[in-house]
């Protein structure tokens, strides 16, 4: 008769990728914080955060460790942060973002079966995924390091921005044209949720 493993399995909330979620919060908390006080410190936090999020993944995925509590961590604190932003500093645009789970799907990555051409090369090719997500993270502490305390206007501070060093303006449009890729790709993902969302509907009422 076969005996029963010993090996026990760690629980979910243990997953490595998962603590590093906590140990994310956990910074973002703090620089948040210290924001207004300390713009330098906030900006390598927060850049430090967002290096996470990315090994997270990477954890999830050597370990086998990924799991629907990481997902929706990940997916709620996402959401927070641009709130955060927001609350904190008025000026900064907000990122749009969903990650919907169409239907027989365990991932919103799997996009095989979409017929959007940019999304299948945003979730297809990690180089310009981590572009767009890289820039539109540093166009934000970049907005945020350049704003001037005296003026509430997004269009001055992009305009005081494109005043500096060429090298400052290089990485400023950079980021700008990695933004607006993100928040195209965002938006079809949007309406690729709504339609699977009612093509659910529709099956469910026959």
């Amino acid at each position: 008769m076969a005996q029963p493993s010993s090996k026990k399995t760690p629980s979910v909330y243990l997953y490595i990728p998962n603590i590093i979620g906590y140990f994310r919060i956990i910074i973002n908390f703090i620089a948040f914080a210290v924001c207004y006080s300390n713009r330098v410190l906030f900006a390598i936090l927060y850049f430090f955060s967002f290096f996470c999020d990315g090994l997270d993944g990477w954890f999830a995925r050597k370990f086998n460790q990924a799991s629907t509590f990481g997902a929706v961590l990940d997916m709620t604190w996402l959401s927070f942060l641009d709130v955060a932003w927001v609350g904190y500093y008025k000026p900064l645009v907000s990122n749009v973002q969903v990650h919907p789970l169409p239907e027989g799907k365990t991932s919103h990555k799997d996009v095989k079966d979409t017929g959007n051409w940019l999304l299948k090369l945003y979730y297809g090719h990690r180089p310009f995924m981590a572009f767009c997500c890289v820039a539109s993270e540093v166009l934000y502490i970049i907005l945020f390091l350049f704003a001037d305390e005296k003026s509430t206007s997004l269009l001055n501070v992009c305009g005081n921005l494109l005043k500096q060093s060429p090298l400052t303006v290089f990485v400023f449009i950079s980021t700008l044209v990695g933004w607006a890729l993100k928040q195209v790709i965002n938006v079809i993902q949007m309406k690729s949720a709504a339609d699977a969302c009612v093509v659910f509907d529709l099956k469910r009422g026959k």
